[in-house]
């Protein structure tokens, strides 16, 4: 799956900025076991389009949900945040360059039916 293979090259990226980075193995272990363990439930609120992938790398609900699946979202996007910062550490851009460049490659890897954000704003479903 196109999706799980680059989700790991990430994480093996980040990895590998561990300590370029400051973040610690140990915290970056967890973040990635995290990230890892929401993507099935993450996967089910898109293809059920309750969820979308905005244009900063991040989700956004599409209308109201309940509290659990708001609580995932903020989790998943608060980790991706700290991916994004030790990216952006290791590179010299921002946390938001690294992530609107992660929304491209998400609207690439988005399936049929998923909503995406582009990067003037405006949602769609692929």
């Amino acid at each position: 799956m196109k999706r799980s293979t680059f989700f790991r090259l990430l994480i093996c990226l980040v990895a590998s900025l561990a300590g370029a980075t400051g973040l610690s193995a140990q915290n970056l272990a967890a973040v990635r076991e995290r990230m890892e363990k929401r993507l099935p439930a993450i996967n089910d609120l898109k293809q059920r389009q309750v969820v979308g992938e905005n244009n900063r790398g991040l989700l956004e609900a599409r209308g109201s949900m309940p509290a659990s699946d708001e609580k995932l979202i903020s989790e998943e996007n608060a980790d991706r945040r700290q991916v994004y910062l030790a990216l952006a550490a290791q590179t010299g851009a921002s946390a938001d360059e690294v992530g609107r460049q992660r929304a491209g490659q998400l609207a690439s890897l988005a399936r049929r039916g998923h909503w995406i954000q582009d990067p003037n704003g405006t949602w769609r479903q692929k």
